[in-house]
């Protein structure tokens, strides 16, 4: 409702001769003394004074920041994730129409994005759980509501409550998170099912169109047929990881101990090479997906360009287009972006994490590659990666995009998710 009452605001102001100057100048001052108002720690009135300006302006984006910054500083969770989205929102446009509008730091706002709505989550949860006597309705939000906020991972006081409201649920339902983690194991190992375990699509057999006309390497586009498979739901995660880790006992990956924490265990797993993540998915039963299977999996039939349809890609779909790695906060928790799902209903097949597939790398095999079941060249320089990631732009989220990766780099953005042959 907010946000329609902005674009109505907005057009008023357009339309009305000389209206868009008089406003936007009272709605800098308002703007002005809020955030005055907001490094003073005043932070109730700065809130007034800010909404009071973008009313008036309602396309400033540092507003809408400040305005989130307060909001969260009162515990308004709903008002400061509302904000810092529409700041979100409205620095990717001046961005797409060549403003020189100083950028936001993305990395830092989303994640501040990510931690009020996990407050928000969290104090859902303590609102539905408060009365004496809870309906099985409201358990099974503030069930729901839990298990979300936990997906987009908990600093400690975050952690606090999310214990204490865990407590107020029936035992059966009730989840474990250990505050001592081992070494080399899982902090929330009570909350990963064992990898053997975890969930599996399967994508049917049949023929799909591969390659596109947008890139030299992916040309000719031709029809493949490809046996029935099972794909991975979600990319392997650091929980998961850690559990292999720990029973193996193989090699930790670089920054390891900056990923095995508790806030990172359902984001993906990255800093793998191309080895590592053979090795894991022989041992959990599985292997790497050929690089024709990945592109079924993540397009379909139908020949759309991103796993979710042919529309472009936004912050709704994907995690990208972030500028810094952060400690591993650039990644999202695995299953994140319900509206990117692929038409499998697998999950980040766009952004997150590059993901390693079994085949080599060469420029020229649509050229002369088999129609049926094809598993790459027999041999080659480098490993095919697919997807994006968090850091790159929209054009490497294309489910078509090809990359070609040495096998034994390490970067913090390449992960995997496996296959699985009926």
């Amino acid at each position: 409702m907010r946000h329609v009452l902005a674009r109505i605001t907005l057009l008023c102001l357009v339309l009305a001769p000389g209206g868009w100057a008089h406003a936007a100048d009272a709605g800098d001052r308002d703007i002005s003394n809020g955030e005055d108002l907001l490094r003073d720690k005043q932070y109730k009135e700065a809130r007034t004074a800010l909404e009071a300006g973008i009313q008036k302006d309602p396309t400033n984006v540092q507003a809408h920041l400040s305005l989130a910054k307060a909001c969260r500083s009162l515990e308004a969770w709903a008002c400061a994730e509302e904000h810092y989205e529409t700041a979100l929102q409205l620095d990717a446009k001046a961005g797409a129409t060549g403003s020189t509008q100083p950028r936001l730091r993305k990395a830092t706002v989303w994640r501040s994005l990510e931690e009020v709505t996990a407050w928000r989550l969290l104090t859902d949860a303590k609102g539905l759980l408060s009365d004496g006597k809870v309906s099985p309705e409201k358990m099974r939000q503030a069930e729901e509501a839990l298990a979300s906020a936990n997906e987009l991972g908990l600093d400690n006081d975050q952690l606090a409550l999310y214990q204490q409201l865990q407590m107020k649920l029936p035992r059966q339902r009730t989840v474990a998170v250990s505050n001592n983690p081992s070494p080399r194991g899982s902090a929330i190992g009570a909350m990963q099912a064992e990898p053997q375990e975890m969930p599996m699509v399967l994508v049917p057999a049949g023929e799909f169109t591969m390659g596109s006309n947008l890139g030299d390497d992916e040309k000719p586009v031709r029809r493949i047929y490809l046996n029935a498979f099972y794909m991975d739901k979600f990319e392997v995660t650091v929980g998961q990881y850690a559990r292999y880790l720990e029973v193996t006992d193989m090699e930790e990956p670089p920054d390891w101990n900056i990923m095995n924490q508790p806030q990172h265990q359902r984001r993906p797993i990255v800093n793998v090479d191309w080895q590592d993540a053979v090795k894991y998915c022989k041992w959990a039963g599985k292997r790497l997906p050929t690089e024709a299977e990945w592109e079924k999996a993540a397009r379909g039939t139908d020949g759309r360009i991103y796993p979710w349809g042919n529309e472009a890609p936004t912050r709704l779909h994907a995690n990208y287009g972030r500028n810094e790695w952060n400690n591993h906060q650039a990644l999202s928790p695995v299953g994140s972006f319900e509206a990117g799902k692929s038409p499998y209903g697998i999950y980040d097949m766009a952004g997150n994490a590059w993901e390693w597939v079994f085949d080599w790398y060469d420029h020229a095999y649509y050229r002369k590659g088999p129609n049926k079941n094809p598993i790459g060249p027999a041999k080659g320089e480098g490993k095919v990666v697919r997807g994006g990631s968090w850091l790159y732009v929209p054009e490497f989220l294309r489910s078509a995009h090809r990359f070609d990766a040495q096998p034994t780099n390490r970067l913090f953005g390449y992960g995997f998710r496996c296959a699985k042959t009926p």
